[in-house]
């Protein structure tokens, strides 16, 4: 391709509203333009790498034995509402009406497709003898995102792989899983992303069992939790410790239970200030309404309740936080005063409260707190159970070790639904017994706009851009320096046509613009091996050559650039598989 016959605008400055590195280089690099908050057009760069994205997806899923389909994205409502899921998504949810002749159809614009391709099954799946099928799509998802932000990170409109995977059994959905699992990290790891599997919540597409695929990124808005010592990694709501064992209470030393005035202090930084003390030294009460039922949650002050934990310790489907009138009729006081002593609800707590002895609560009591409260004499507790965040430093709860907390950008999860949406949907099949029973479900997602994002925003440097081959929109930019000088254009046409015909992606910069430009355009879209014609190098019978992530060029006998550029490429293309491959060893290496 020509420079000249292809859509490049790139941009000197940084746009004002460009906040990571990503969407700066992704805008300036002639990648992207925003038509609007939340919606991109992909220009011809970047849709040449999100497509070789696509297709390293589609090689690896149909390896896996997955099957390609491609389902609507305008979806009948009520889907949503059989499945429970259009309040479970909320505003993001894009939902809607239209008119076909005296009727008012309700619809919406597929945020995923679990509810379509199992209805899909659910029509067309009636033995055991049709499962296991795993079906996949790449698709472009609509929700509506009240803040988008990161450039194509956060967006409304996205393009999205996903498969789901229909079992007869749990051994059926084990082995989809793991298929799965390993095909995604031969993706990233092709792709040329560092990436880390993780632990993780289901959130609303439903589940427990499932792992996110996080690629380490400073501006990552997800964090996770891993310990370098064994290799253990999960997101910060899924993350466990090993709990700490509580050290023996001495009665004959504990503090006498005593109420003190604490006007206008409510809050952790407010009580500790006060009183002279420190918030590890104090205990929040938080009620919650779990399915229906009040409970008070007990953490220690200087952590955040995770209810996440929660709901999973409560075995409860839905846990929030109780609003005023509930705590004052639990508590007798108004919120921020709740405390564990004489409290008449059931009562769970975290397992460093355990630790706490002679301990600041609230007194249900309107601003006033107990100090020298101790559990068991002055409290009970009804259950102990991992309910806070982790935090850095935390025991790994595989091997002991201090643990790290890192932000990351999620490229993929895969999820082990069960039977949530087969039930609800009427997908089930009959055994060799003529006994009917739900589909067991898993399902499996790829941002694949995320991974040209992740990849802009881990791999550049203050220039611009620096791809791998696997996703570089080409493998090759041959910049002629003086288009206007015959010998220059033509040897640089040579050059060009003899690559093309090696089967080498090459893009031409033939533009009549100062070399300076065409430097500085070369470094900013960061196409991998550059090759420069013209100049004193065409007089001394050379030219230049030299990979991106190279500090200086080589000079290579004008003769000899074409074989000097394709051997070169051999041997780029065989040491990134080489690294893919290394990667992949090193995952598979890690307990799951």
């Amino acid at each position: 391709m020509r420079w000249t016959h292809t859509f490049i605008p790139t941009m000197k400055e940084n746009p004002a509203d460009a906040e990571i590195p990503s969407h700066r280089l992704m805008l300036r690099a002639g990648l992207i333009r925003q038509l609007m908050a939340g919606a991109y057009t992909y220009l011809p760069l970047g849709l040449r790498a999100l497509k070789k994205a696509e297709a390293i997806i589609r090689e690896e899923m149909d390896a896996s034995g997955a099957v390609e389909i491609l389902m609507p994205a305008l979806q009948p409502l009520e889907l949503f509402e059989r499945t429970g899921r259009r309040e479970a998504f909320g505003n993001v949810l894009i939902h809607f009406t239209v008119k076909r002749g005296d009727r008012v159809i309700p619809l919406a614009l597929g945020p995923t497709h679990e509810e379509v391709v199992t209805d899909l099954v659910a029509r067309h799946v009636s033995s055991y003898r049709q499962l296991p099928l795993t079906l996949y799509q790449i698709q472009t998802k609509f929700r509506n995102e009240e803040r988008p932000r990161f450039g194509v990170l956060r967006t409304s409109e996205f393009i999205m792989k996903d498969a789901y995977s229909f079992g007869a059994n749990l051994q059926q959905l084990n082995e989809a899983y793991d298929r799965m699992y390993d095909a995604y990290c031969r993706i990233f790891a092709r792709c040329g992303l560092s990436f880390v599997p993780v632990e993780a919540e289901s959130g609303p597409i439903g589940g427990e069992a499932s792992h996110e695929f996080m690629v380490p990124a400073a501006n990552g808005e997800d964090r996770i939790v891993r310990c370098p010592a064994c290799g253990y990694a999960a997101n910060l709501e899924r993350a466990e410790r090993k709990p700490p064992q509580p050290p023996p209470q001495d009665p004959e030393r504990l503090q006498p239970l005593q109420q003190v005035p604490t006007p206008g202090a409510s809050t952790i930084e407010q009580v500790s200030k006060l009183l002279g003390c420190t918030p590890r030294q104090m205990i929040k009460t938080l009620i919650y309404v779990a399915d229906g039922e009040p409970v008070a949650v007990l953490i220690r002050g200087d952590h955040e309740a995770n209810e996440a934990k929660i709901r999973r310790a409560l075995g409860a489907e839905h846990v929030e936080l109780a609003d005023e009138e509930t705590v004052r009729k639990v508590t007798g006081a108004p919120v921020g005063f709740a405390g564990p002593v004489g409290l008449k609800c059931r009562i769970i707590a975290d397992h460093d409260v355990l630790s706490v002895t002679d301990a600041v609560t609230g007194a249900n009591v309107a601003d006033a707190h107990l100090t020298g409260v101790n559990r068991e004499r002055d409290y009970r507790i009804d259950a102990v159970h991992d309910l806070r965040f982790v935090v850095a430093g935390d025991p790994c709860p595989r091997c002991g070790e201090s643990m790290e907390l890192v932000h990351g950008i999620e490229v993929g999860h895969v999820f082990k639904l069960g039977t949530k949406y087969s039930e609800a949907l009427d997908a089930t099949f009959l055994d060799e017994h003529e006994q009917r029973h739900p589909i067991i479900m898993g399902c499996y997602g790829i941002g694949v706009n995320r991974i040209i994002a992740a990849l802009a925003e881990t791999r550049h440097d203050e220039k611009g851009l620096i791809w791998p081959l696997s996703l570089a929109p080409y493998e090759v930019l041959l910049i002629s320096l003086n288009v206007t000088d015959e010998q220059v254009r033509q040897t640089a046409e040579t050059i060009y046509d003899e690559l093309q015909k090696a089967g080498a992606e090459v893009l031409m910069d033939d533009r009549n613009v100062r070399p300076g430009v065409k430097f500085n355009d070369a470094d900013l879209i960061g196409i991998p091996l550059r090759i420069v014609v013209g100049g004193r190098g065409l007089k001394e019978g050379v030219t230049e050559i030299r990979w991106r992530d190279e500090a200086e060029p080589r000079k290579v006998p004008l003769n000899e650039t074409v074989p000097t550029a394709l051997d070169e490429l051999q041997r780029r293309r065989a040491a990134q598989a080489e690294a893919a491959r290394t990667a992949i060893q090193n995952v598979a290496r890690q307990v799951r």
